[in-house]
């Protein structure tokens, strides 16, 4: 069994609660609906959230919904309004949201006995729910403290319509929702390509095939090219970090086929980089775990320099292979980086360089900080506590009078 795998990572008696909670399910179904099956921290959990559910003897399936360039223009405004709270929506949004809503509702086999929706683009499939007794979570994985009064006040004519939902932060929690709302923060997998341990020889190898000097600092930040990621800004950081340290930055993406910015986002980020050597914009597949592994890995210091964001997953990533992490203060970014013990959280520019030039002059200090990391990682965001967290949001929203324990 795959699980057994993690006993060793986190121990046999959190291991038994997982497999204890789970027979509290046995013979239900559940469903996992997002809108794409590679790029981003959403699929990235479900490739293994869904194994193991089914490996604990649960019946579990994970959806793809489909939807034309219009309609991800406008999922993705939704996103970027959500979180941004201003803005503008393209015109007709909320017509093409519906008319595919539609045509996935009538097209998806919905009849489970627990729905997972993750995220705004397909949250009105609950208009669609036909199983009599069947329980939907809407999960949610972006920012909602502050979002665009237009569009929440249109999602939430579906959300409300849902069983539970589930958030990745307190912050993020809604009180113009009369449903019960979980705090699940996301997570990452020890024993993934992306994060175990790799030989020497292939940081190396693949160091050597993006022209990187393994011999000079490395800084890192892995994110989609996206304008909540801050590309320029961490272009700017490392250009003051350069007056002072000779320094290398590997910035690392991947598309997603959900958001056609991606590519408007990279030519301005190019832009900004100019003419700079040093400067790596990198624009992988989403399968590309192992570069993005050796990446953190060989990094000095491991930026998140986001203005807004759900959680950042990439946070949790470096910290485990005992990087120190500077990240935007904003979203799920403090749950992880605690301020003097696992990294550090910024606001500006200024402070992101400030203390990238202060871990690359004092490694003991950025050593500390990494070895922090891992641990604060281990007992708090590995996919074994998201598993066992979805398990107990899904006990508890079929049984809200029960005790799990007992």
């Amino acid at each position: 069994m795959m699980l057994e795998k993690y006993a060793q990572i986190i121990g046999e008696d959190e291991l038994d609660s997982i497999i204890k909670i789970a027979e509290k399910l046995k013979g239900l179904s559940i469903l996992h609906v997002n809108s794409t099956p590679a790029g981003g921290g959403v699929a990235e959990i479900l490739s293994k959230l869904v194994p193991l559910m089914n490996e604990l003897g649960i019946k579990t399936h994970w959806k793809v919904i489909r939807g034309d360039q219009a309609f991800f223009n406008v999922t993705k405004s939704f996103h970027n309004l959500l979180q941004n709270g201003k803005g503008q929506l393209p015109e007709g949004a909320f017509e093409t949201y519906k008319k595919w809503q539609e045509i996935n509702g009538n097209e998806l086999d919905l009849d489970y006995d627990i729905v997972f929706i993750h995220d705004p683009q397909p949250a009105g499939l609950i208009e669609f729910r036909k199983k009599a007794g069947s329980k939907w979570i809407w999960r949610c994985h972006i920012d909602i403290s502050n979002p665009h009064e237009q569009v929440w006040n249109f999602l939430k004519g579906y959300i409300s319509k849902y069983d539970s939902m589930i958030i990745s932060s307190p912050v993020f929690g809604r009180s113009d929702l009369n449903i019960p709302q979980f705090v699940i923060p996301p997570s990452i997998d020890p024993l993934s390509v992306k994060n175990r341990d790799i030989p020497d020889i292939t940081v190396y190898r693949i160091l050597n095939k993006f022209d990187v000097d393994p011999d000079r600092p490395i800084i890192t930040q892995i994110s989609r090219f996206d304008r909540f990621k801050d590309p320029v800004g961490v272009i700017q950081t490392y250009k003051l970090v350069k007056r002072h340290v000779d320094v290398q930055l590997v910035y690392l993406g991947s598309p997603a086929s959900d958001d056609p910015e991606g590519e408007i986002v990279y030519k301005e980020t190019v832009e900004a980089a100019g003419n700079d050597k040093d400067i790596k914009l990198l624009m992988l597949p989403p399968n590309s775990d192992l570069e993005v592994n050796v990446f953190q890995r060989s990094a000095s210091v491991v930026l998140q320099k986001s203005i807004k964001e759900g959680f950042g997953l990439t946070v949790s990533e470096a910290l485990w292979k005992r990087r120190p992490v500077i990240g935007g203060n904003t979203g799920g970014i403090p749950l992880q980086i605690i301020p003097g013990i696992t990294g550090y959280l910024v606001d500006t520019v200024e402070e992101a360089a400030h203390y990238t030039l202060f871990l690359l002059r004092h490694k003991e200090i950025a050593d500390r900080l990494g070895k922090n990391g891992r641990e604060h990682v281990r007992n708090n965001f590995l996919i074994t506590r998201e598993l066992r967290d979805y398990l107990m949001a899904a006990y508890l929203t079929l049984y809200p009078s029960s005790n799990i324990l007992s």
